[in-house]
């Protein structure tokens, strides 16, 4: 069974009785009395990460990837917890102490503060952080609507370079190899969007599986499909160059994840209002294509109009 299978199965049921769960298929738990949101996440050496031997940069890219469910909600992160299991390989002074100046700078960055955790003997190395924030509301997974655009914000396929170098798979000059390793490490969170989202966004989700696989999930409980521009996806100059060098297919590298963005639908009327927003924010928010009926079959088109498919389309956990 894969991941979704297991809490659909075994435990969706135990929450039915409970709104505030959204039935176990959402980024969030959302209490709408005490507009409060939070999300859990669990991170594991080798599969999260691809080691411990920059501990400041693991615990960043964690953190991040974790107030990432909040943000793509459109609520804005305001305490989290945070639990690690390891040993003393794992847990020596020199690393705690990068690890406690790590989270001092992502505090300050993201306005956040520590309120608590645990700490666990364990062989494995892993780490699990809650999240939680407030707003009046918050954007909706299975909330898209026909005719719907869909954008995505910033760049895909980055962080994916970052961790197959990182894997010593791709080898290329080192000005290139820091630019990826660190968009793996810091994902670019879309903060100041955060605000715009309730008022623009029928439906979101963050891409942290992938493109095609996080979409998917966006509409899973709606009788829609998807239709996607490959030439629309948005990459950054060093990915196009490395595309070209490499002949890498665009996407493959832009569907496997770690990206963090937010990807969202919108009604076409509000495509003008996006654009203005994505000038006065200057963040890069791009359409890539449209929700259809799901009589059509979901597919992505490249450049001369025909049917393509990703060799690999996100991550799924499987058991």
């Amino acid at each position: 069974m894969h991941e979704f299978e297991i809490v659909n199965n075994f435990f969706s049921h135990l929450s039915k009785h409970n709104a505030s769960a959204l039935g176990l298929n959402d980024d969030v738990f959302f209490d709408k009395k005490k507009k409060m949101a939070i999300s859990v996440d669990t991170y594991n050496v080798n599969t999260h990460f691809v080691d411990f031997k920059s501990p400041d940069l693991v615990i960043k890219k964690i953190l991040r990837s974790s107030i990432s469910d909040l943000i793509c909600k459109g609520v804005k992160p305001k305490f989290y917890f945070i639990s690690g299991s390891g040993n003393k390989r794992n847990f020596t002074k020199k690393n705690l102490l990068k690890i406690s100046k790590s989270l001092k700078s992502e505090q300050k960055k993201y306005n956040i503060s520590l309120c608590g955790g645990d700490t666990t003997f364990s062989n494995k190395l892993s780490f699990t952080i809650t999240s939680l924030g407030y707003s009046n509301d918050i954007v909706y997974r299975n909330k898209s609507r026909l005719n719907d655009d869909i954008y995505v914000t910033g760049n895909l396929g980055d962080s994916f370079i970052g961790l197959q170098i990182l894997r010593g798979k791709i080898k290329i000059n080192s000005k290139m190899s820091k630019f990826f390793i660190k968009k793996y490490y810091k994902p670019d969170l879309q903060l100041k969007f955060l605000n715009y989202l309730l008022k623009l966004a029928n439906t979101s989700i963050d891409i942290s599986d992938g493109l095609i696989d996080d979409l998917k999930k966006m509409i899973n409980r709606q009788n829609f499909s998807f239709h996607i521009f490959e030439e629309k996806i948005p990459v950054s100059k060093n990915l196009i160059q490395l595309i070209k060098i490499k002949k890498f297919k665009k996407l493959d590298i832009t569907s496997r994840g770690d990206d963090y963005q937010i990807l969202f639908t919108a009604s076409p009327i509000k495509s003008r209002i996006i654009k203005k927003i994505s000038n006065i924010t200057g963040i890069k928010i791009t359409k890539i294509g449209k929700i259809v009926s799901g009589k059509n079959r979901s597919k992505i088109i490249n450049l001369k109009n025909k049917q393509i498919e990703a060799k690999n389309k996100g991550y799924i956990h499987q058991f």
